[in-house]
């Protein structure tokens, strides 16, 4: 049993996917939690579901494009439980649309939310950890983090851009204990795709066929727990799909021939 007893972990986009499983989780292991997403009625609905006290469990909403108001969101998490343990960047949105057809304001918005607002709220908690001579900042970037694939560029990038800010972060901040885990998920069976952007801003609306078939968002919620525990830098978890990092690592030539053979833009 993973134990995270008096732990306060934060978790952005805890309204439903991989953030509801892992406020799930980490409940059933014993840490308060702060629940944070745009939807408000999603999130006291997870609320209502963990095996925790009201006062164990906080819901902050959060919107991860207004930065300037992350001050006084880290002020009322600390009003709260005066401390934070546990930082988790689930927050964000995927893309289904070509290079050629996009706009940059669309590549734009997929940035400000998953790189932009992690890092803001990073450096909005960062203090806090600093104070306690304590702290750990998960990550959850994804597959795409370590390669590109069709229809995906901008998400891609946002997901490269954490892994090069919180490489960097980790090897500032070891001395003061603060710890960093970036989680690299493949196909979870979540609405990641239904919710993606298209080249027009619309949502996309339709579940991916690998995504449907993917890993249950309870069983990677226990595998982060477990990396986390270990103390581990980087984890990926997923199917069959994740011989493609090892891929990219050593025969990145036959990666790039597959993935233009078998992920053909639409």
């Amino acid at each position: 049993m993973l134990n995270f007893n008096q732990q306060v972990v934060w978790i952005t986009g805890a309204s439903s996917g991989i953030g509801e499983a892992l406020a799930q989780a980490f409940a059933q292991a014993g840490a308060s939690l702060i629940l944070s997403a745009r939807r408000i009625e999603e999130l006291e609905r997870v609320k209502n579901s963990l095996p925790l006290s009201p006062a164990q469990v906080l819901v902050l909403p959060i919107d991860l494009e207004k930065p300037e108001t992350f001050p006084e969101l880290v002020q009322q998490v600390m009003d709260a439980f005066n401390r934070i343990d546990i930082l988790v960047h689930n927050g964000g949105i995927s893309q289904r649309g070509l290079v050629k057809a996009s706009p940059l304001a669309l590549d734009q918005k997929i940035m400000a939310v998953n790189y932009f607002g992690a890092v803001a709220l990073t450096k909005a908690v960062l203090p806090i950890m600093l104070a306690q001579k304590s702290g750990r900042v998960v990550v959850i970037s994804s597959l795409v983090g370590k390669f590109g694939t069709p229809m995906r560029s901008a998400y891609a990038a946002s997901k490269h851009a954490l892994h090069g800010f919180f490489d960097s972060l980790r090897s500032e901040v070891w001395r003061d204990n603060i710890r960093v885990t970036i989680v690299c998920p493949g196909y979870i069976r979540t609405n990641i795709s239904i919710n993606a952007l298209t080249e027009k801003g619309d949502k996309h609306n339709r579940m991916d066929k690998n995504q449907e078939k993917g890993m249950a968002p309870e069983r990677c919620a226990t595998l982060i727990l477990k990396a986390v525990a270990a103390n581990k830098e980087e984890v990926v978890i997923g199917g069959k799909e994740i011989l493609a990092v090892y891929l990219k690592r050593f025969f990145p030539g036959l990666l790039s021939w597959a993935l233009k053979r078998f992920m053909k833009p639409a």
